[in-house]
């Protein structure tokens, strides 16, 4: 379905019923991403899978401030709102791993459990966020200047989805196909409004969080196990869930365990009505 808040477009999957799960692609993904894994929890949980501002069949808008992590969080609780949710689980997957926590700190009340994949709080130095912001609106000028196709042939080339390269070659191509058909200017805009360089650090904010956080990582993604273990030691109500195997993107290398692995958290954690 199309959900038309604060003047953006979103488009909003919705399968099955109960407890609602609201599920946030990664950079380049959208909605269909997480497909295998709803078809597991479906049948036990309301899933709500969105497509980010800039992403899959919600808007682009030009104005790249549109997409700070403060606008798309405000958009995500109109979401909920028409969708008279008061109080959801959170999926979060790098990117919108990044974006399920900063809104996790600003509506902490609307969040009943937190389960991040390969995501992390941020950088923690302002010199850090500057360098990183350089390179993000690089890459941002490079999908403008170069098109998609051949930013996708680089995305897809970097060391952080090496893993993926075992995948069953239709795998492969889905994910492709589906990257070629975002919008340039929603990608470029994300990497200037959402990129790592944008957003606020989160690490001191870790320690207040009211909820139950679950870290998945793919123990072949060194670097974010490696953040996933600093996480835990701030997190009041946290534990780590390794995947052997597998690296960044889990629910795509992995998805039926995936989504096993969510539904027992979910079981675990979730003991409210609603």
């Amino acid at each position: 379905m199309i959900l038309r808040v604060n003047e953006i477009d979103y488009f909003v999957d919705v399968k099955g019923e109960g407890f609602p799960v609201v599920f946030l692609h990664g950079f380049t993904g959208d909605t269909r991403t997480w497909s295998e894994v709803t078809d597991v929890l479906k049948g036990m949980y309301q899933c709500i899978s969105i497509d980010i501002i800039g992403h899959g069949k919600s808007d682009s808008p030009l104005d790249a401030d549109r997409y700070s992590m403060d606008a798309a969080s405000k958009d995500i609780k109109e979401i909920l709102y028409e969708l008279h949710i008061k109080k959801a689980a959170f999926v979060g997957y790098s990117m919108g791993g990044r974006l399920a926590l900063h809104y996790s700190n600003i509506y902490s009340d609307t969040v009943s459990v937190l389960i991040l994949e390969s995501a992390s709080p941020g950088l923690k130095t302002d010199e850090e966020r500057r360098e990183r912001r350089e390179r993000d609106h690089a890459l941002a000028d490079r999908i403008m200047d170069e098109g998609l196709q051949s930013f996708v042939e680089f995305w897809e080339g970097i060391p952080l989805f090496s893993t993926q390269k075992k995948l069953p070659q239709k795998v492969k191509e889905r994910i492709r196909v589906q990257r070629l058909q975002q919008s340039p200017v929603g990608l470029s805009n994300s990497l200037k409004g959402m990129g790592t360089g944008a957003q606020p650090s989160w690490w001191d904010a870790l320690k207040n969080l009211p909820f139950p956080v679950i870290l998945l990582i793919g123990e072949l993604d060194r670097k974010f196990a490696a953040i996933a273990d600093e996480m835990k030691m701030s997190i009041p109500d946290t534990e780590i869930i390794p995947f052997f195997d597998t690296g960044h993107a889990i629910h795509v290398e992995d998805p039926r365990k995936f989504g096993t692995i969510v539904k027992e958290v979910l079981f675990n954690y979730i003991k409210e009505d609603f």
